[in-house]
């Protein structure tokens, strides 16, 4: 059935409950192939808790992203073979802690109609809350509907990307993925076959599993972490990246990465193919 508008503006979820503890954090963070290196002590912090020694467990920022996992304004009768992610957009209120029992308000921010041969994008926002009502971080994603266009929606509307400075990057890193990656960042929440079965990869139009967006949303998470943040999550305040092509497991990603001042901008690239992956990504450091 083609997307319900205007009635899908009204889909919300309030005050859902949800937990996770110090499994799920250092779980997501060996999704997004950090402890690749077991000797690397800096990454170690986020897939250890070490209770043989002083230092404690981190948070990865972008745990945020899988931390209500299923999170939704409501049912919507899209054609699942053909969902990707399209954006995602966190703001980080506080840090993330290593275990927590939050609550969680879904809502519909818009819904785009691309044409019927182009899609639809579909952009919702999650607010997570503590216990007292205090907002941890505000989620706002968007959801490329490639078979769910041309249901009479405004093809406009969406806030523009944003523009990074015009010139050679400031700093560049690899950061390689796993062929088995897609397989333990699933278990993190999106169990959407497309990153874990070849024929229904197939069927969607690729030519075996792709690597979740979220998944490449981590890694340009780490490459910030690594440069300009020193490791340390609380000095993020914002980071968002548009999808613009799917990285295979197994792919080296390379992160390009502009300072100024607190403002960090990236892009991130499959050298091997040629291709840009994440486009538009910016991070606001505290």
């Amino acid at each position: 059935m083609p997307i319900d508008y205007p009635a899908i503006l009204n889909l919300r979820t309030a005050a859902a409950r949800y937990s996770w503890s110090d499994r799920e954090v250092m779980l997501y963070a060996l999704g997004i192939g950090m402890g690749s290196d077991p000797l690397n002590e800096k990454e170690l912090q986020f897939v250890n808790e070490a209770f043989a020694g002083p230092k404690r467990l981190k948070v990865v920022p972008t745990f945020a992203s899988v931390c209500v996992s299923g999170a939704r304004p409501g049912a919507m009768d899209l054609n699942r073979v053909m969902l990707v992610d399209g954006e995602r957009d966190i703001t980080f209120h506080e840090p993330m802690s290593i275990a927590a029992s939050v609550t969680a308000d879904a809502r519909v921010l818009g819904v785009y109609d691309k044409g019927k041969e182009k899609g639809a994008i579909i952009q919702d926002e999650v607010v997570v809350r503590d216990g007292d009502g205090h907002k941890i971080v505000t989620i706002v994603s968007s959801t490329f509907a490639r078979g769910d266009g041309g249901f009479g929606g405004p093809p406009k509307g969406m806030p523009g990307p944003h523009l990074g400075p015009n010139r050679a990057p400031d700093r560049s890193i690899d950061i390689a993925t796993r062929p088995d990656q897609a397989l333990i960042y699933r278990l993190s929440g999106d169990r959407n076959p497309l990153h874990s079965d070849p024929e229904f990869a197939r069927r969607a139009g690729f030519p075996r599993p792709i690597l979740h967006g979220m998944c490449t949303y981590g890694v340009t998470c780490r490459a910030v972490l690594q440069t300009y943040a020193d490791y340390d999550p609380s000095a993020f305040h914002r980071h968002r990246v548009r999808f613009s092509a799917p990285v295979f497991p197994g792919e080296v990603v390379t992160v390009n990465l502009w300072k100024d001042g607190d403002s960090i901008s990236f892009e991130a690239e499959v050298r091997e193919r040629q291709v840009t992956v994440a486009k538009h990504g910016h991070t606001v450091l505290r």
